[in-house]
C-alpha cells in the first residue's frame, strides 16, 4: 500500500475534515465524500488513518516529566458545570509563584494532546491549568469522536464559564503571581476571545483560529495575540470585522495570518500540523506571555 504524504492530500481533504471535526457534516457523509479522493492507490481506510489524530506518536512531553510536577484537580464552576476535572502543571523546581495560563481545549474535549500543550506551558515556566468542559458528562470518553458528541450536548456559554472559573482558581493559587492569561485552539480560540470580552482582569489572551465576538469589544481589556491559517477560511472570514472592532476601541492586539497554514494548525497529532508556523506561533505566544504576565 502506498505511503502516505501530507503532500498527496488534497486540500479539499483537510477542508472536508475541517467540516466533519466540527459538526457541519456527517461522520457518513464524511466517508461518503472522502471515498472521492480514494484514487491511485489510496484507499478510504488509509486516507482516515492518515488525518486523523495520532495520540501515541506525538506527545512531545510525558506526563510522568521529571521537570515538571504536573497532576489532575478539582474545581468548583458554580455558573456552569460544578466541580470540573483539570490538569494542573508547573515547573518541579519553581522557587516562586509563578504567572498563570489557562489552556483551552477544542471542540472535544481534553484530549491527550490538549494535555500535552498544558504541559508545554509549565515547562515554560507558567502554572498551567488544562480544564475539561467535559467533565459534567464524565469527561473526555477518550476518542475525539465521541468527545465532539458530548461536547454539543453542553451549553458553551456554560462551557465559558468553566474557564472563566478556572481563571479564578488560578489567580487564586498559592503558586500563582495573580497574573493570568489564557490560550485555547479552535473552540478555545472563541473562549479565549470572549474571556477577553468577560474578565475585566486578564492579563492576556492568545486565540488560535477562534471565532471572533461581536459585541461588547470596547469591554476588552487584555492585550491580544492571535493566531490564523491562510488557509481557514472559515474563521478568516471574522476577521476583518473584528479587527475594525478592536481598532475602532484602541484595543491593544498583534495578529499573525501563517501562510499555507489550515485551520489546527497547531496542533502536531494530525497531518493540518504546519511545523514551521506552529513552532513560530508557540514562540510567539510564550513570549507574549512573559512579556504581559510578569
Amino acid at each position: 500500500m502506498k505511503e502516505l504524504r501530507k503532500e498527496d492530500i488534497k486540500q479539499e481533504v483537510f477542508d472536508l475534515y475541517d467540516d466533519y471535526a466540527h459538526n457541519r457534516v456527517s461522520r457518513r457523509l464524511f466517508i461518503d465524500k472522502l471515498s472521492t479522493y480514494a484514487v491511485g492507490g489510496i484507499t478510504v481506510s488509509s486516507l482516515l488513518s492518515f488525518i486523523s489524530p495520532d495520540y501515541v506518536k506525538k506527545i512531545q512531553i510525558q506526563a510522568d516529566d521529571p521537570n515538571l510536577k504536573s497532576e489532575y484537580i478539582h474545581y468548583d464552576s458554580p455558573k456552569g458545570g460544578g466541580s470540573i476535572k483539570a490538569l494542573l502543571s508547573r515547573p518541579a523546581d519553581a522557587k516562586e509563584q509563578l504567572p498563570g495560563i489557562v489552556v483551552v481545549h477544542e471542540n472535544r474535549g481534553l484530549n491527550p494532546h490538549i494535555e500535552d500543550v498544558g504541559r508545554r506551558a509549565g515547562l515554560a515556566g507558567f502554572i498551567s491549568v488544562a480544564p475539561d468542559a467535559l467533565t459534567p458528562l464524565g469527561g473526555y470518553p477518550g476518542n475525539d469522536d465521541d468527545g465532539r458528541e458530548l461536547q454539543r450536548k453542553r451549553d458553551r456559554d456554560e462551557m465559558l464559564e468553566d474557564f472563566i472559573a478556572a481563571f479564578e482558581y488560578l489567580k487564586n493559587h498559592p503558586e500563582c503571581n495573580g497574573n493570568v492569561g489564557v490560550v485555547g485552539f479552535c473552540f478555545g480560540g472563541w473562549i479565549s476571545n470572549m474571556m477577553a470580552v468577560k474578565v475585566p482582569d486578564l492579563g492576556a489572551a492568545v486565540p488560535f483560529y477562534g471565532g471572533q465576538p461581536t459585541e461588547d469589544i470596547d469591554k476588552i481589556n487584555a492585550p491580544l495575540l492571535l493566531h490564523f491559517g491562510e488557509l481557514d477560511k472559515r474563521v478568516n472570514e471574522g476577521w476583518p470585522v473584528y479587527e475594525a472592532a478592536l481598532k475602532e476601541h484602541g484595543k491593544q492586539y498583534e495578529a499573525y495570518m501563517y501562510e499555507n497554514a489550515n485551520h489546527g494548525f497547531h496542533n502536531d497529532t494530525t497531518p493540518r500540523y504546519y511545523r514551521e508556523a506552529a513552532e513560530l506561533a508557540w514562540k510567539r505566544t510564550i513570549e507574549f506571555f512573559k512579556k504581559k504576565l510578569s
